[in-house]
């Protein structure tokens, strides 16, 4: 069963620099309310274990993923500097890792091609 499926996730995990949680956290909160905005954004959000980090993204294609991209270059050094990232994974179908290779090539992701699943339609 392959899927048409076009949905690009993006698993970015965060180490926060000692006694920059709090600022951390506030920066999270900026990202979260500049991703609202997009449409073609799908899900975005931040959980923690202890000082570690998680950035759940979803975007309904690779085109997305790079208007994202656009939409937070004026913010995307804040995290960076109450944070190291330790990894991040990109996740969907080939034909459209396809277009993220060479834009995200500096980031070093692990791509993980999609092959099987579905996504339902927003009722």
């Amino acid at each position: 069963m392959a899927t048409t499926d076009t949905c690009v996730s993006v698993s970015p995990y965060f180490q926060i620099h000692p006694g920059q949680a709090a600022a951390f956290r506030a920066v999270c909160e900026k990202y979260v309310a500049w991703s609202a905005r997009e449409p073609g954004c799908l899900y975005y959000g931040f959980s923690f274990d202890g000082d570690l980090a998680h950035c759940r993204e979803g975007f309904e294609n690779a085109d997305a993923l790079l208007a994202h991209i656009e939409n937070l270059r004026p913010i995307l050094h804040e995290m960076g500097e109450v944070s190291q990232l330790l990894r991040i994974e990109v996740h969907g179908p080939e034909s459209e890792l396809e277009k993220l290779r060479t834009p995200l090539a500096g980031m070093h992701p692990q791509w993980f091609v999609l092959e099987y699943g579905y996504r339902k339609s927003p009722e």
